[in-house]
């Protein structure tokens, strides 16, 4: 078992706990970058989705894991990323300012979006979120003049300095540009934690109450957790449509939004981690799926195996392990660290709520 000796508050907050910590996320960004050299184009491209779906859960992720929040609509600003990226770049805007722009034009419409829905709590709030998505795909398709309706639109070119970025021609590429944008929002997301608003996020989280109590401002931090993962989610989407190439209305249907949360809830809710794992479980299982259809069936596509397979791992997982994979590796490793001393009582389930908010 390994102690931290603390000298300073400072350390409270710091990235990276210590030196070994630093050292393994060193390590793996060194890995991540150089992963185009070690597999091929195609397991690649399997990675490039990984990551882009890692950045839309991050968002999620900070309004769910870390605010409590149950959003169902982050489908609808999935879209609302890429086509506002798609538009500002085929109006001549260069590409890196038209993808902070889309960031930006998300989360500022996600806060407006918040300030009446988030007057709801629990289910309700879910099922306004998930009438915001239906309605983005009737509004996609009214706006055809400029969303292209049920047609789609072709993602433009990726120019950066003057050097293109192409899919095809140089997957590694496009690659790292998602890694990139990973990156940095994974370390905006670290960062927020660590600051009063982070804190704020943790409060209302746990009790609205005893947040009010301790003087948070509880609608405003509301609005402000659903702007920031609306912005981040809208990154995610900008990324998405950009490397699908081709989109429409039904590439940011709702059943997107249920993959977002199965997602995160998979992966561990509330741990950035989380976000990472289940964007691993939501790119390659469609892939695992196919080859097993394809060995066992003949290649015969089963409809709606998908859609069933990914609705039984989320019920198992919250039936028999709500903390998701990375909760799963904690207790191991925690098991591993207290041998022979660990009991399996240690990770009995407790009851979180405050009794004033059993009904909410």
């Amino acid at each position: 078992m390994r102690f931290h000796f603390k000298t300073s508050y400072d350390t409270d907050i710091d990235l990276f706990p210590d030196w070994w910590k630093r050292g393994l996320y060193l390590a793996l960004l060194v890995f991540a970058v150089v992963l185009p050299w070690l597999i091929d184009d195609f397991f690649l491209g399997e990675a490039t989705n990984v990551l882009i779906w890692s950045v839309a859960g991050l968002g999620l992720m900070l309004l769910t894991g870390q605010t409590g929040q149950v959003s169902l609509g982050h489908s609808a600003f999935m879209a609302l990323g890429c086509y506002a990226c798609v538009l500002m770049i085929n109006a001549g805007v260069p590409f890196v300012l038209a993808f902070l722009l889309a960031g930006v034009i998300t989360g500022l419409i996600g806060a407006l979006v918040a300030v009446p829905a988030l007057r709801l709590h629990g289910v309700y709030l879910a099922i306004a979120t998930l009438a915001l998505a239906i309605l983005a795909d009737d509004i996609i398709v009214l706006l055809a003049r400029w969303t292209g309706g049920v047609n789609g639109m072709y993602a433009p070119p990726i120019t950066i300095l003057g050097y293109e970025i192409n899919r095809w021609a140089n997957p590694a590429a496009w690659y790292w540009l998602a890694l990139a944008v990973v990156v940095m929002v994974t370390a905006a997301y670290r960062n927020i934690l660590r600051s009063p608003l982070g804190r704020s996020f943790a409060a209302v989280r746990d009790s609205e109450i005893s947040a009010q109590a301790m003087g948070v401002d509880v609608a405003r931090t509301k609005t402000i957790a659903f702007g920031l993962s609306c912005a981040m989610t809208g990154l995610g989407g900008a990324l998405m449509g950009l490397f699908a190439e081709v989109f429409n209305n039904e590439t940011f249907n709702f059943l997107i939004s249920i993959q977002l949360v199965m997602m995160i809830v998979v992966g561990g809710l509330g741990f950035i981690h989380g976000a990472f794992l289940g964007a691993v479980v939501v790119a390659f299982l469609p892939q695992l799926l196919s080859i097993i259809t394809g060995s066992i069936g003949g290649g015969i596509a089963i409809p709606g195996l998908e859609a069933a397979v990914f609705g039984g791992i989320l019920i198992l997982f919250i039936l028999f392990e709500p903390m998701g994979l990375y909760g799963r590796w904690l207790k191991m490793r925690t098991w591993l660290e207290l041998f022979p001393f660990a009991r399996k009582d240690m990770f009995r389930r407790q009851k979180s709520y405050l009794k004033t908010e059993r009904l909410r």
